[in-house]
Order: C-alpha cells, then structure tokens, then sequence
C-alpha cells in the first residue's frame, strides 16, 4: 500500500478499537450494570461483538442477549426483545454511572497509536477524533490516555443528530477541521466507519485489530487495511520543496 499524505489536509480518527483498546472498560461497567439489574454476568467476546454502534446499542444489544440466554424473560409474557426495552433506561442510567466511575481503568493504548497519530501530525495534517462514543466518556478517555494533545476537535456520538454509519458526523467534522470530504482522511476499525466515510466522500483506511461486530474487517469496503497506526510513519511523502506546491491525489492498494 502507498500512500501520499501530502493528498490531504486533514485526518478524522475513531476512538474505541482504534486508538484505544476499551472493551475492558465496557465488559466491567456493563457486568457492574447487569449486576444491579439481577441479571447474568456477559462475556468479553459477547460484548465485542456489539461494540461500535454507540453506548445505547451496546447497553440494549447487551440486555436483550443476556435476557434471551437466561432462559426466560423476567415477566411472562414478553420476549426479550420487549424485557430489554422495558429495562433500558433504568438500564442506561446504571451503565452511564459505573463507566463514567472506571473510565480508561480496564483500557489501554494500542501499540503504534501513538507514532501513527505524531506522523499525521509531523506532516501538517489537522485531527480530529470522531466517536460514537459520548462526548462525556471520550474527553475524558483521552486526556487519561494522554492523545488528547494530538486534537483540535472532538465530537462524540451525542453531538450529532445522527451517529456513525450516517455520513453526517464526519462531514460535519471536515466542516470543522475546515477541510473538503476528499482531502479528510478517515481512520477507524469498522464497516460504520468505512460506510460513514464512503458516503461522506473520505477516503478511509482501517485497523485490522479493532472491534467489527465479530465480522472479518478485510471484507469491508476501504482503501486500505494498517495492522498498526505506526504503519503510518512509513507512508509519510517527504514534504513538497517551496514553490513545488502540494502533491496529487493519494494512491491507495
């Protein structure tokens, strides 16, 4: 794969799967959850399998398998489907307590993160960090990381009116950054990410260690697949001499 990042004015940058490994943080505030809830404790594997679609999704996802599996709903009568709703806000209200209490405690920096995120910077690239995660968990998830540095903006999933796969997150955050959809790169873990980035016009490149909701992330449509951020040190075109003005278009295989 090559690629000129001389081609862009800017990079958009997922959160959980991408920089940051969370799925402990989101395994110990769910199971915190299900506990008070009487409810079966959930694996690591069933949980990650969710992750990525926001935290109302994971919590529900989360119930309705957990309430599906437990052998019966909780009233009879109703499905599981229906028990996790009727359960979810008073569900929500538990899962937002306990995470915001152990948030960053069970996570932790991918390797190349770091180096990846220094490279776009060294070569005059604007970044953003787009989550669908809430923006109260994300702030404070990054300054505990110490990445928060590395942003000029930082949306979450609550800040628009529609999350990752819509096109509206990351088109609204070009807007931001002040850059055209097709020199924003997107950067992420997911098939959310590449469909949000295809229909908003971004070129977009995926990790293959993140969370895909348990799918094989090389099957996604993108523009090419990184096994680390770091890989992005390599992929940085020497800057163009005065005078020469900016390269071409980025080349991606």
């Amino acid at each position: 794969m090559t690629l000129n990042l001389s081609a862009f004015d800017a990079a958009i940058v997922d959160l959980d799967g991408t920089l940051v490994d969370t799925l402990g943080d989101f395994v110990v505030a769910l199971n915190r959850m299900l506990g008070d809830l009487g409810l079966p404790q959930a694996s690591a594997p069933e949980v990650e399998q969710r992750v990525g679609k926001g935290s109302e999704h994971l919590v529900l996802s989360v119930l309705d398998h957990v309430l599906a599996h437990a052998g019966s709903a909780p009233h009879a009568g109703t499905t599981a489907a229906g028990e996790a709703r009727a359960l979810f806000d008073r569900a929500f209200a538990l899962y937002q307590r306990h995470y915001l209490e152990i948030n960053g405690q069970h996570s932790h920096v991918y390797t190349g993160a770091r180096e990846g995120l220094e490279a776009l910077r060294a070569h005059g690239l604007r970044l953003a960090c787009l989550t669908n995660k809430p923006i109260a968990f994300a702030r404070p998830l990054l300054a505990a990381k110490g990445l928060d540095g590395f942003f000029e903006q930082v949306f979450g999933g609550d800040d628009f009116e529609r999350k990752k796969p819509d096109p509206l997150p990351l088109r609204k955050t070009c807007e931001a950054l002040g850059a055209a959809p097709a020199r924003t790169l997107m950067v992420g873990d997911s098939s959310n990410d590449a469909r949000a980035a295809r229909a908003a016009g971004c070129p977009v490149l995926l990790v293959t260690y993140g969370y895909n909701h348990g799918e094989p992330v090389r099957a996604v449509d993108a523009d090419g697949f990184l096994d680390s951020l770091a890989e992005l040190t390599a992929l940085v075109a020497p800057v163009p001499r005065a005078g020469l003005g900016r390269c071409g278009p980025a080349t991606l295989s």
